[in-house]
């Protein structure tokens, strides 16, 4: 909308007034300008805090600051406040980024990537009568519940608006606009299904047991080969009692309901149980579902209160406590290696994961890597078979890898091998907060669902109001006084030359 004579002669008065103050300032102190904060999207004016002149934006549009980004305690000359927009008022920073919160956290509500790669029930029935000899034969609904394009542009003018808005530098600015843009490239990966465009999109998104670990020479899959040996070796042993899978899917649910009232206090969090679910259970924002028919053990249902309650569902929860960055309340796939690595490290450190457990979820990476590498949903049917899976447990294990990808090998789904790489990640984070005194970071792993590099940039706003603390913890994060010296003692023990102490002690146990 073109502006008024009148405006365009008050900003121009505007501008030039900040010229003559630009001036008179030393040259030694920084400064802070509209101009400045349009350049970098981050800096504030001087004097500006939260809710003051600097944190509005001008008719020029350009990007108003996070509050407490360029907080300068130098003297300066006091901003001019800033000229409302043509029509209506001016905004806040928060403002700004609440709304685009928002029209991310709307945009992405009928994007539903499992529901997308759903495999119907007559597909097994299928395979199992072809005595496990054919490929499954799997179509996928045309119908993804909202047209693929008009999604796409509406990312596509969330990306343009959030750049524009607050500048290609703005931390928080860059977190929400990672967001959409894995949206964007989900919906494109989801138009590919059953197609090795699907596959090239995933492990862009999720990545690739190929993928290296931030230390630049280990792959995810070198360390699943090295957990395989090690969890090989004592999967076998007897090393607790003997636990019966008598519990009922409707016993399971009534428990973990009456102690997600006790851990979650006045949040409504159902559990209810659903006979249209593949996997055995899945957290939603507000819920877990448990698979009708399922059967469980009392580890089970342990190890389902920490990983789908105590993460999945505790993290949605505190992404929606939030009253700006609303974006934290539901998680791309940027986030799932800390999501579904947290989950499983809470199982750990909480003593409820088993070596077969275990096992289960690295031999995942494996199942992954095999079919990248060519390996069909038969040939890694046959596998899990060879590793002493039940049938049933086969199929869903081979089908949690190609769904979505191409059955014949080569192109799979490369969600599962975020699970162990998380489980590392997550400890590495943890240990180096604790070693650079940061230890305060590691609860707003919880915060919502974030990537480790958004960790540091969302704990900076808590001071202004941006982001507030997780509220539902898992106990051990309530005080890390535990944690600490867990990590500490890990760390010592790593350094002792473990292999030969334990040689020692293997030699005095063959006697």
């Amino acid at each position: 909308m073109a502006q008024s004579s009148e405006a365009r002669e008050r900003r121009g008065a505007d501008v030039e007034a900040q010229r003559e103050l630009t001036v008179s300032e030393p040259a030694d102190e920084p400064r802070s300008s509209s101009a400045g904060a349009a350049e970098d999207g981050a800096g504030a004016a001087a004097t500006g805090g939260p809710g003051g002149p600097g944190d509005g934006g001008g008719a020029s549009g350009e990007a108003p600051s996070a509050p407490l980004e360029s907080l300068s305690l130098h003297d300066g000359p006091i901003p001019h406040a800033p000229l409302p927009p043509v029509a209506g008022p001016w905004r806040s920073y928060k403002e700004i980024l609440a709304t685009l919160a928002q029209r991310v956290l709307d945009a992405q509500r009928p994007i539903r990537i499992l529901q997308a790669l759903r495999w119907e029930a007559d597909v097994e029935e299928q395979f199992l009568r072809s005595k496990q000899r054919e490929l499954p034969v799997v179509t996928y609904s045309d119908d993804l519940g909202f047209d693929p394009e008009a999604k796409q542009r509406e990312l596509e003018e969330i990306l343009r608006d959030a750049e524009r808005e607050l500048g290609k530098r703005d931390r928080l600015g860059q977190i929400l606009r990672a967001t959409a843009d894995e949206y964007r490239k989900v919906v494109s990966m989801l138009i590919g299904r059953g197609t090795k465009a699907f596959y090239a999109l995933s492990r862009e998104l999720y990545g690739s047991p190929k993928d290296k670990l931030p230390d630049g020479k280990t792959s995810v899959r070198d360390m699943g080969f090295v957990l395989y040996d090690l969890l090989t070796a004592i999967g076998g042993e007897r090393l607790g009692p003997s636990q019966q899978r008598e519990i009922t899917a409707e016993m399971a649910a009534l428990e973990l309901n009456a102690r997600f009232d006790r851990f979650f206090g006045g949040a409504s969090i159902r559990v209810q149980v659903d006979d249209s679910l593949l996997a055995d259970a899945a957290a939603g924002s507000d819920y877990v579902k448990i698979r009708s028919g399922a059967m469980f053990s009392k580890s089970d249902v342990d190890i389902l209160e920490a990983h789908e309650g105590w993460v999945h569902v505790a993290t949605s929860l505190n992404g929606q406590a939030q009253p700006v960055a609303r974006w934290l309340a539901k998680g791309p796939p940027r986030t799932t290696a800390v999501q579904e690595g947290l989950a499983v490290l809470v199982e750990i450190l909480t003593f409820r994961s088993t070596p077969r457990r275990a096992k289960k979820l690295n031999d995942r990476i494996l199942a992954v890597d095999k079919a990248e590498d060519g390996a069909s949903f038969l040939d890694v049917f046959e596998w899990y078979r060879t590793e002493g899976y039940e049938e049933d447990e086969c199929f869903q294990n081979a089908r949690r890898v190609f769904r979505g990808g191409v059955l014949a090998g080569g192109a799979p789904f490369t969600k599962d091998a975020c699970y162990c790489k998380g489980i590392v990640l997550n400890y590495a984070f943890m240990r180096a907060a604790i070693q650079h005194d940061r230890a305060m970071l590691i609860p707003f792993l919880f915060v919502g669902k974030v990537a480790h590099e958004d960790v540091p940039v969302l704990h900076a706003h808590v001071t202004d109001g941006i982001i507030r603390p997780p509220p539902y913890l898992p106990p051990i994060f309530d005080d890390m006084n535990g944690l600490a010296i867990w990590i500490c003692y890990s760390s010592f023990f790593s350094r002792l030359g473990g292999t030969a102490l334990a040689e020692h002690y293997g030699r005095m146990l063959e006697h």
